[in-house]
C-alpha cells in the first residue's frame, strides 16, 4: 500500500525554494506566507489529515515539491507529540500551547544546513536571501501547525487525545528533525 501524497503537487505557479513548495496557508501569524482561501484546505490541514496514516510508512516516494513540504511538517508533528509526551507531567492545553510555540520558533536546520536530517532528498536554497525566506516561511508554518495541533489534541478537554499521543514514538521514514 503506498503512502499518501500531497494534493498540492499539481498546483500551478507555486514558488519553490530549493525544491520545496512555498504554499499559501490560512494563518493569523505574521510572516512571509501568502494567505490561502479560508474555505479550501491548505497544506497544514492536509498534513494533519495525512499524519497518522503516513507515519506508519518507512518509505515515501517523493512525487513533487509539495511532498517535500509535507514530509517536513509530518516530522515536525512527530517532534511536537514527542515533546508533549516527554513532559514530566501531562501538560494541560495552555502549557502544551506554550511548549509547542516555543518549539516552533526555536532555531532549526533547513535544507542545505549540515545538520538537516534529509539533505539527501532536498536541494539547498539558491541564495542566502532564499534561505532566510525559507526559514521565515517554515517558522510561520510551524507556529500555525502547532496551534492547530494543540486544538486537535485537546479538543475533548484538558488532557491530550490518547489516539494522537499513541503516535508519539512512531517515526515517519524512521527519521526525526531532531528539534
Amino acid at each position: 500500500m503506498p503512502a499518501y501524497h500531497s494534493s498540492f503537487n499539481e498546483e500551478p505557479d507555486v514558488r519553490q525554494v530549493g525544491n520545496m513548495s512555498i504554499l499559501p496557508i490560512k494563518t493569523k501569524f505574521r510572516g512571509v506566507a501568502t494567505l490561502a482561501d479560508p474555505v479550501q484546505p491548505d497544506i497544514i490541514d492536509e498534513t494533519l489529515d495525512l499524519f497518522r496514516a503516513n507515519s506508519l510508512f518507512r518509505n515515501f516516494e517523493i512525487k513533487g515539491p509539495a511532498d517535500r513540504t509535507l514530509i517536513v511538517l509530518i516530522l515536525f508533528i512527530s517532534d511536537c507529540l514527542a515533546k508533549i509526551g516527554s513532559a514530566r507531567t501531562v501538560p494541560n492545553k495552555i502549557e502544551a500551547t506554550k511548549l509547542l510555540n516555543t518549539l516552533s520558533v526555536d532555531s532549526f536546520p533547513i535544507p542545505g544546513d549540515t545538520n538537516f536530517a534529509l539533505n539527501a532528498h532536498y536541494a539547498p536554497a539558491a541564495s542566502r536571501a532564499d534561505a532566510e525566506f525559507l526559514r521565515s516561511y517554515l517558522t510561520q508554518v510551524r507556529q500555525e501547525l502547532s496551534l492547530r495541533l494543540t486544538n486537535i489534541l485537546y479538543a475533548d478537554g484538558d488532557v491530550p487525545s490518547k489516539w494522537w499521543m499513541s503516535f508519539q514514538k512512531r517515526r515517519f521514514m524512521n527519521r526525526s528533525l531532531g528539534t
